[in-house]
């Protein structure tokens, strides 16, 4: 899922993304110890992330082939 504007990608947080849907993370917000802790977890702009389920406040992604637990709160910083 992309929305377009003015004929440009607009971007989306993770946690609004379709599930099971690989996606390439545009941008990473935060403060810099935020940052780092996403991408010691594999989070890196360019890559690609896919949302697999929500539980509560935390979602699963798949990130590297891995899947990883987050919390929702993180996940609304991955911008796709």
């Amino acid at each position: 899922m992309q929305f377009y504007r003015n004929g440009s990608v607009v971007m989306m947080p993770l946690t609004m993304a379709e599930q099971e849907k690989d996606l390439v993370i545009r941008k990473i917000g935060g403060n810099p110890e935020v940052k780092k802790h996403l991408e010691d977890l594999g989070f890196h702009v360019g890559g690609e992330v896919s949302l697999i389920s929500r539980l509560g406040d935390n979602v699963i992604v798949k990130v590297k082939e891995s899947r990883v637990a987050i919390s929702e709160e993180l996940a609304r910083k991955i911008m796709v």
